[in-house]
C-alpha cells in the first residue's frame, strides 16, 4: 500500500542523490572521463562533463565511447571507468562531505530514507559500505537500473516506490542542473545544495522549494517537513 500526502501535507520520506550530495566525487568522474579519453587520443572538456552529467553508466558510457572512438564496446568502457573510480574509493578520495553522516542517520530516525544516484550499483554499493551508511537506507536504485537516466525522472518515481509512498509525500535533495530537473519531474518537493563547482542552471535551480546553503541547513529543513 502506498502512502499519500499532498504537497501541503506532511511528507513521509526523504530520496537522496549520491554524487555531490553525500560525498564529493563529481571531479572524480571528470578525472576519469578525460583520462579515458586522453589515453584514446581526444580531449574531454567541461562541456563534454557538463553534457554526460546526470546521465547513468550505460549512458555516459555510450557517450564516451563514441566520443574517444575507442575501440572498446560500451561495457568495457563502464567498467574501466568504474574500476578506477573504485580504486579512488579504495584510496581514500571519495570521502563523505561535512555533515553527511549527521543528516543521513538523523533523517533516517524520523523517516524512511532512499538512495536515487546515477551511479552503477557496485559504486554505490561500495560507497554506502565503506562509509557504514547502508543500514541506514530501506531503498536504493541505481539510473542503470530503470528505462533512463536523469534528467528524466525515472530513479526518482522508482526510489518512491520502493519506499511504498506516492513521490509527492516524498522530499528529494539534489546537487546537479539535471538531477534537480528529475527530482521536480517526478513530482517530488525538492531541496537543492548547489554543487559549487559544477553550479546548476537557474531553470532548474528554480524547481526548488528550498535552496540549501550547506548541509546542516538541508537536514534541519528535511526533519522540520518530515511527520513525527
Amino acid at each position: 500500500m502506498t502512502q499519500s500526502d499532498g504537497p501541503n501535507g506532511t511528507h513521509r520520506a526523504v530520496v537522496f542523490d549520491m554524487d555531490g550530495v553525500l560525498v564529493e566525487s563529481e571531479h572524480l568522474w571528470e578525472r576519469m572521463w578525460t583520462r579515458f579519453a586522453a589515453d584514446r587520443g581526444a580531449t574531454w572538456t567541461a562541456a563534454q562533463t557538463r553534457k554526460v552529467q546526470g546521465m547513468s553508466a550505460p549512458e555516459w558510457a555510450t557517450f564516451l565511447a563514441e566520443f574517444s572512438r575507442a575501440t572498446e564496446g560500451v561495457e568495457s568502457t563502464e567498467r574501466l571507468v568504474v574500476d578506477d573510480m573504485i580504486a579512488a574509493l579504495d584510496a581514500g578520495e571519495i570521502e563523505l562531505l561535512p555533515g553527511a553522516e549527521k543528516m543521513v542517520t538523523e533523517v533516517a530516525a524520523h523517516a524512511p530514507i532512499a538512495l536515487a544516484s546515477s551511479a552503477p550499483r557496485r559504486l554505490i554499493d561500495a560507497v554506502l559500505d565503506r562509509h557504514d551508511l547502508t543500514g541506514h537506507f530501506s531503498a536504493t536504485v541505481s539510473s542503470a537500473e530503470v528505462p533512463r537516466g536523469k534528467p528524466s525522472p525515472d530513479v526518482y518515481l522508482a526510489a518512491a516506490e520502493k519506499l511504498e509512498t506516492a513521490p509527492q509525500a516524498c522530499l528529494a535533495v539534489e546537487d546537479s542542473s539535471n538531477g534537480l530537473r528529475a527530482a521536480a519531474a517526478a513530482g517530488m518537493a525538492v531541496v537543492a545544495i548547489p554543487n559549487g563547482d559544477y553550479p546548476p542552471a537557474e531553470d532548474a535551480l528554480a524547481g526548488a522549494g528550498h535552496v540549501a546553503t550547506d548541509l546542516d541547513d538541508v537536514r534541519a529543513h528535511l526533519i522540520s517537513r518530515l511527520g513525527n
